[in-house]
């Protein structure tokens, strides 16, 4: 059986390079899958947690997590062809949409 601390070393490893590669890439898809890989990582910390305490908060958590990620990532991905069809760019150096 493999340790709870592995796990949550695991968690915290992806956490730390998605939010390194969400900072580092300027492509918007790049930035967006690096969210995905933190929600990841909060999911798998929740099941290790939810493992070690026997209980199945953790379990129902991620399962609310995994559906809000599902709609992060639909919206997420209209927002970004909206972007790319009026700038024709996915960078996020040009995306100053929201400037008056």
């Amino acid at each position: 059986m493999v340790p709870t601390s592995y796990f949550i070393i695991l968690s915290v490893v992806l956490f730390v390079l998605g939010a390194f590669g969400f900072f580092v890439k300027r492509d918007l898809i790049t930035q967006f899958l690096c969210i995905e890989v933190m929600l990841s990582a909060g999911n798998l910390a929740f099941i290790a947690f939810a493992k070690a305490a026997s209980a199945l908060d953790g379990q129902i958590y991620v399962i609310f997590i995994i559906t809000v990620a599902a709609a992060e990532a639909a919206v997420g991905l209209a927002i970004i062809l909206l972007v790319y069809k009026q700038k024709k760019s996915i960078k996020s150096e040009d995306m100053n949409l929201l400037k008056g």
